[in-house]
């Protein structure tokens, strides 16, 4: 890996303010290679888009799955970050309790110990409260 990226540098890429930030974040993300996207900051540009931002969640959704599969982009489990973004999506849920729920079903746990009862969207899995 060459260098792990953040929050801001994806931001700046998809939202194109401010412009010059914009410009040297996209330069950077298509001209580098093997650069590492964690988990936690895919759900913080999330978070940001939304709360910040007030980007639509299917737009979100799209440019997150863009992120997911660039070439330059490397994540840590690519099939559990898109599972989480479709859940996120249509589920309608929390991108916390969606990846939650991604990795419940890519372990084969199957069972959430939440109270969040919208987690019961989501007929995979088997939400459980403590």
């Amino acid at each position: 890996m060459s260098a792990f990226v953040d929050t801001n540098v994806l931001v700046r890429h998809l939202i194109g303010d401010p412009p010059k930030l914009a410009t040297r974040a996209t330069d950077y993300l298509r001209g580098a290679s093997d650069l590492l996207v964690a988990d936690l900051i895919v759900a913080e540009t999330i978070y940001v888009l939304e709360s910040f931002y007030e980007v639509s969640r299917p737009e979100i959704s799209e440019s997150m799955r863009a992120l997911i599969v660039m070439e330059s982009v490397r994540v840590v489990d690519a099939p559990l970050l898109l599972r989480a973004v479709e859940i996120y999506e249509y589920d309608h849920l929390d991108f916390a309790e969606a990846y939650l729920i991604a990795s419940a079903e890519s372990t084969g746990v199957m069972r959430v110990a939440s109270f969040d009862r919208s987690i019961d969207r989501v007929k995979t899995i088997t939400r459980v409260e403590p």
